[in-house]
């Protein structure tokens, strides 16, 4: 909106960016204590803590969740102020994953603090959440693949050294297990104050870097991807809200995130991975959440195999996801998320390298 009043100013993606990230930020800090008394009236108990969660969790009852509405609201709004308006499809198609798998996550929110369940499968059914995911997945991977320039194939998967696959059909398989695995990672992270934002951030800037490399004048004509340029506000706003959020998020939290915003920043990630054609670095950036969600499917599998075969469920976790194994072993959450936070960067910097190789 902005950038047609002052086209001079915001020719510098690095400007929008940046503005982007100050006018996200600033909305978080302004109306986050007006947003979490809101929550606080709204919802009388609180969030509904899970019984399978270590006992010190408990503690948190009664802290308001859905607190990704308001990160979803301030990347919105401070995108739309900075970023071009017309012939940006991209950064349209990426905003569109937030508020669609934003819209999936708040409807389990509401279901879950409606009925004040204690059963995560109280909220929506994991089947038909996983139904409405691929619903989603399959329009935005048709909508990404229609925003590259005519020179980048059809329905392929870029790997390192600008190697481009075809995937035909296959293409919005590949789609579900990037953008819906994405969106599942991130809300399976969000179990500890703090720790979703402080590992969502670092990936955030290897997505800004990746961003850089496809839009500067001096990139391959097999990577130059100009049209992407208008990404550069969104991306700022999305890391400004989050780093916003953190500041009522860091424990003790005051607000939780919720499945509306694990669901869709996780979401947001995957999207722009794809429209970056950097699917592959992201996997690598976002290492710490890949381990956190295969945690809880290594659990659930093995448990139900070994009592299929023994009569008793067998367990290779103390208790899963990840973050709460350690838990159990006595590690303090303090410690847990910023050794987790440091092993995020360390996954980002990797991923970072391989860039060059992009």
């Amino acid at each position: 909106m902005l950038t047609s009043l002052y086209p001079e100013f915001f020719t510098s993606g690095w400007a929008q960016f940046a503005c982007g990230f100050g006018a996200a930020f600033l909305i978080m800090l302004v109306f986050g204590r007006p947003f979490i008394r809101m929550m606080h009236r709204i919802q009388k108990r609180g969030q509904p803590i899970s019984e399978n969660v270590p006992v010190e969790h408990r503690k948190k009852a009664g802290t308001p969740t859905m607190g990704g509405l308001l990160i979803i609201v301030a990347i919105i709004i401070a995108s739309l102020l900075f970023m071009p308006l017309a012939n940006n499809d991209m950064a349209w198609v990426a905003l569109l994953s937030l508020v669609m798998f934003g819209a999936i996550g708040f409807a389990d929110d509401y279901k879950k603090v409606a009925t004040q369940s204690k059963k995560a499968s109280n909220g929506l059914s994991p089947m038909f959440r996983l139904g409405l995911e691929a619903l989603c997945v399959v329009l935005l991977a048709y909508l990404i693949d229609s925003t590259f320039p005519d020179r980048i194939a059809e329905l392929s998967l870029a790997l390192p050294f600008q190697v481009f696959i075809p995937l035909g059909v296959f293409y919005y398989v590949f789609a579900y297990f990037v953008i819906a695995g994405s969106a599942n990672a991130a809300n399976i992270t969000d179990g500890l104050d703090g720790m979703l934002a402080k590992l969502y951030m670092p990936v955030l800037l290897v997505l800004v870097v990746a961003l850089y490399l496809i839009t500067r004048a001096g990139a391959s004509p097999a990577i130059l991807m100009t049209e992407a340029s208008g990404m550069y506000a969104v991306l700022g706003a999305a890391f400004g809200a989050v780093l916003g959020f953190l500041w009522f998020n860091a424990k003790p939290a005051s607000i939780f995130m919720g499945d509306v915003g694990s669901l869709g920043l996780g979401a947001f990630m995957g999207t722009v991975a794809m429209l970056l054609r950097s699917e592959i670095i992201l996997a690598v950036a976002a290492g710490m959440m890949v381990l956190i969600l295969l945690s809880s499917f290594i659990q659930t599998m093995c448990f139900k195999i070994t009592r299929k075969f023994t009569g008793t469920g067998r367990r290779v976790f103390l208790r899963a996801p990840l973050h709460h194994h350690f838990e159990e072993l006595g590690w303090a959450e303090t410690k847990i998320v910023e050794r987790f936070f440091i092993a995020s960067i360390l996954f980002s910097g990797v991923a970072l390298a391989l860039l060059k190789f992009a």
